[in-house]
């Protein structure tokens, strides 16, 4: 069996790409690969970029990632390749798909070609999306969820906060839904009880959605405060961004909806904790705070700071994570 992760690659630049999508791909196919399944990468261009490929490398399973592929288009592609089994997987949950009206319309549509399609099905990577798919709409979704790959040798070296300069890291891109002002103000608070100076480090080069205005408030909250420096690290590739990340002490994601959040993960891979909301569910329990309370932020995040073992926990919830999510491709695979 030969399992294709198909993902619409941006940046176009050699068939290596950097954001998001192709991150998780690459994350998921090893941990795939791990687990006997034959998969690979494939960042494309356009469906018909995917169906020329196709043709010269037939594949059993091809699941694309997100819905951006028109559906005429995954249509001629079912009917041009009976013997591959075609899936978009959503790669939102319903919370975020209010800034994708596109989205949402390829989503609905993925439904009914479903209903009329022997080769085709409609998935998404957290249960969330997928249970609500199947309650609300009475049809089936298949959940295939990011997986992240830790190797077998990784180890989780004990460590706490111990003094000097605090570095907080709040990445991603910069949108309204990433709460990332309250994570701002969290942060402060932090620094000012701990009575440390705070570097606070955040992504910059790919404002959505209203981004703009809130790093904008972000700078007018932390604008000439003493032993407050706020840094802009630039869109980068994920090799230089893991770095980055491992460079923290702590890192802040008090998302009002995600769908699995690579950076929390990005963070354990590299010994680095984060605060986080309910919507990442897989994260230990104790990382979770109040999303509209930027004190319960402040609060988990100093419990966070002081504990030793804090890297190692979310080590665990990540590993039984891939196990849950292991199991999942497998039935979908009818393996």
């Amino acid at each position: 069996m030969r399992v294709i992760l198909a993902y619409k690659n941006f940046a176009a630049n050699r068939n290596i790409s950097h954001i998001g999508l192709g991150v998780a791909a690459i994350n998921t196919a090893k941990v795939l690969q791990r687990d006997g399944i034959d998969t690979q990468v494939w960042p494309v261009l356009s469906h018909t970029d995917l169906s020329l490929r196709l043709a010269a490398s037939p594949a059993d399973h091809v699941i694309v990632s997100a819905p951006w592929i028109a559906t005429v288009q995954l249509q001629q592609l079912c009917q041009n390749f009976p013997q591959t089994t075609f899936s978009v997987n959503c790669h939102s949950n319903v919370g975020f798909l209010q800034a994708d009206r596109n989205g949402v319309k390829l989503v609905r549509e993925s439904m009914e070609l479903e209903m009329g399609t022997s080769n085709f099905h409609l998935g998404g990577n957290c249960r969330r999306f997928c249970d609500w798919v199947r309650q609300a709409f009475a049809l089936p979704c298949a959940y295939l969820p990011n997986l992240y790959y830790l190797d077998d040798s990784s180890t989780f070296s004990e460590r706490a906060f111990t003094g000097g300069t605090l570095r907080i890291g709040i990445f991603g891109a910069t949108r309204p839904l990433k709460n990332l002002m309250s994570a701002a103000g969290a942060a402060l608070e932090i620094s000012r009880n701990m009575r440390v100076p705070l570097e606070l480090w955040m992504s910059s080069g790919r404002a959505e959605g209203g981004g703009e205005s809130v790093m904008g408030a972000v700078q007018e909250m932390l604008h000439d405060l003493p032993n407050v420096k706020l840094v802009q690290n630039g869109w980068q590739s994920w090799p230089k961004f893991r770095r980055v990340v491992g460079h923290m002490h702590l890192l802040l994601q008090p998302s009002y909806t995600e769908s699995f959040n690579m950076v929390t993960a990005d963070g354990i891979a590299e010994g680095v904790p984060s605060v986080v909301s309910a919507a990442i569910d897989w994260a230990p329990e104790h990382w979770k705070a109040d999303v509209d309370s930027v004190l319960d932020i402040a609060r988990i995040g100093r419990q966070l700071l002081h504990d030793a073992r804090a890297a190692a926990d979310g080590g665990k919830a990540l590993a039984r994570f891939n196990a849950d999510g292991g199991r999942a491709y497998r039935q979908y695979l009818q393996i």
